[in-house]
């Protein structure tokens, strides 16, 4: 049989570590998928959306690490991929696309589906190129995974469909292509001065992020040093927050006061592999030092008064080891007092609703932590989902929380999970997702059973796009357009071979909970969730105090005064009483 230019792609994925391809078929890509029919290396996960292929690309990566892998065909095939390349591109995680081109001898007549991938998708990658000859294949190919996973970038390869079938000189051997390990940290000047500030510094600080992923033991010691609270960004979380006697909590639109005003009391500010993007919530007038790995990404949010470019664990045992002993810990203790009492006023609200009323999320978030198994990969919609997410759901070092936090997209949960499970259909995942997102995409439950992926899809049933209406109050709008009408997700989960029920009632939601992770294979637990419940951030501006004034007015206004009284019986008088 004759080697093609698929065979060839095919092969130097498989020897970059990958498995899987996520996509679509379609007459530009039949030359690869045909070849990927009879591959024993590599298998296909056939999506019913392909942003859902991208989706689940970037949640594979974000998993595991490794190069994931996505495919489109021409035109409105690849476009679909975009929205899930932004989000891998946004959370540095390395996946490589193939966008299927039309045939090359028509590109620039206005050919039926004739896009420009190789305009569209620069912005979302760190490498775009189209393969217009043979010869080019096999160095583009090469250069393309390296990009994506020495980058951590998406990586798209723009490729004619009649370009697969052209005949190959078969190689001796494919280049196996990994990222290289490096260590890298500042040099001996920078680390003295940064030691020299902390050291005269009374009151440190750290907010750590993302960057801190394998480096926990290297953070705490540092916290130790310092006596320092540590404030975290949401990516930082599941690195962060577990076995961690420093930990103060979450800060941004997303976390609590205690966070907040950690930050804000401090004199010098440790900024530690993090690209926390509200500048709102980070000091004005406290010294900053940030320690990032990309030197492009210092002083993005904030100003820098002294820059370090290195690696979190290769750095931070150097910077630690020159820290004075027998600091005091007045400004760590006074950080941990007011993050136990915020703590326990957020745990206060994770109890069980009244009968006939909605349930409150915090407690269905809750139950979902203290029932999942130890390894859980927890997967929050953009919206009120990661607010629950980030507020109640305990990490402990082995569990995952991964979701679109830097792109901000809908939809992203039960997609990335198809990802996530794929990986390990024996790990335990959790998609926790809005019902407006879950309705964005709904044909991706489709993709479950198609594939046999026992994911565990929680819907956060309030009937609204819960979120957006909270914007809304706190920049003084009347909520509008954003009423959901649903259907009951459980019953259409039964009607495409998925486990599902309905909960209505908090006293009903203990079993159901149980009995949804015990299931044998996908299963959805729709839950109909509390539309009013309040998502306060940790400080509220002048601006946002006269917004919510503003929208009560105005609702009152407009003949709605029912919609404030469901607000405050939500929020104060069940809390009162």
């Amino acid at each position: 049989m004759s080697y093609t230019v698929a065979d060839l792609i095919v092969e130097t994925i498989a020897a970059a570590g990958v498995e899987r391809i996520y996509g679509i078929p379609g007459d530009s890509l039949n030359g690869f998928t045909d070849v990927l029919r009879t591959s024993d290396s590599l298998s296909w996960v056939h999506v019913r959306h392909e942003e859902g292929a991208a989706f689940a690309a970037s949640g594979e990566a974000a998993i595991t690490g490794g190069l994931a892998v996505c495919a489109g065909s021409c035109g409105p095939g690849n476009l679909h991929l975009i929205n899930g390349l932004y989000d891998a591109h946004r959370s540095r995680v390395p996946v490589l696309a193939i966008a299927a081109q039309i045939p090359a001898a028509n590109v620039g007549t206005t050919y039926f589906q004739e896009t420009h991938p190789e305009q569209i998708f620069a912005e979302c990658s760190a490498y775009c190129e189209t393969v217009n000859t043979v010869e080019q294949l096999p160095h583009l190919i090469d250069i393309a995974i390296r990009t994506a996973v020495e980058q951590r970038d998406v990586a798209v390869l723009v490729i004619p469909g009649e370009l697969f079938l052209a005949k190959i000189d078969r190689p001796d051997r494919v280049t196996r292509i990994r990222a290289a390990a490096t260590v890298m940290h500042p040099a001996v000047e920078p680390l003295r001065l940064a030691a020299i500030r902390l050291n005269e510094s009374r009151r440190v600080t750290i907010l750590a992020g993302a960057g801190v992923a394998g480096a926990h033991a290297e953070l705490i010691a540092m916290a130790a040093a310092l006596k320092a609270p540590i404030v975290h960004a949401l990516r930082g979380k599941e690195h962060i927050e577990y076995d961690n006697p420093y930990d103060v909590g979450m800060t941004g639109l997303l976390g609590f006061s205690s966070g907040y005003r950690a930050i804000e009391n401090c004199d010098t500010l440790l900024m530690v592999g993090t690209d926390f993007p509200y500048p709102q919530f980070l000091p004005s007038k406290a010294f900053t030092i940030q320690l990032d790995v990309r030197g492009s990404q210092i002083g993005r949010r904030c100003r820098v008064d002294l820059p370090l470019v290195g690696s979190v664990v290769d750095t931070l045992p150097l910077l630690t080891e020159r820290i004075a002993a027998d600091r005091d810990d007045a400004h760590l203790t006074a950080a941990r007092e007011h993050y136990a009492r915020t703590r326990a006023g957020l745990d206060d609200l994770a109890t069980p609703s009244d009968t006939g009323d909605p349930i409150h999320p915090q407690y269905l978030t809750t139950l979902l932590s203290d029932a999942a198994d130890d390894d859980t990969v927890f997967i929050p919609d953009v919206g009120s989902p990661v607010v629950w997410a980030a507020r109640y759901l305990r990490m402990n070092g082995r569990r995952r929380l991964i979701g679109s936090f830097s792109h901000g997209s809908m939809a992203n949960a039960v997609s990335q999970a198809v990802g996530v499970s794929a990986v390990d259909r024996r790990r335990q995942v959790i998609a926790m997702a809005g019902d407006g997102g879950l309705a964005m995409l709904l044909g991706e439950l489709l993709t479950l059973v198609q594939n046999d992926l026992p994911v565990k899809v929680v819907v956060y049933d309030n009937s609204s796009l819960n979120f957006v209406e909270l914007e809304m109050k706190a920049a003084g709008f009347v909520t509008f357009g954003t009423d959901l009408t649903n259907p009951d997700f459980a019953a259409l989960a039964q009607s495409v071979g998925i486990w599902g029920r309905r909960v209505t009632e908090s006293a009903d939601l203990p079993a159901a909970v149980r009995d949804f992770l015990a299931h044998d294979g996908p299963a959805l637990l729709d839950v109909t969730t509390a539309r009013q419940e309040l998502s306060i951030p940790p400080t509220i501006s002048v601006a946002q105090a006269k917004g919510f004034a503003l929208y009560a007015l105005r609702t009152v206004m407009s003949g709605r005064g029912d919609e404030l009284v469901d607000l405050a019986e939500t929020n104060l008088f069940k809390r009162l009483f």
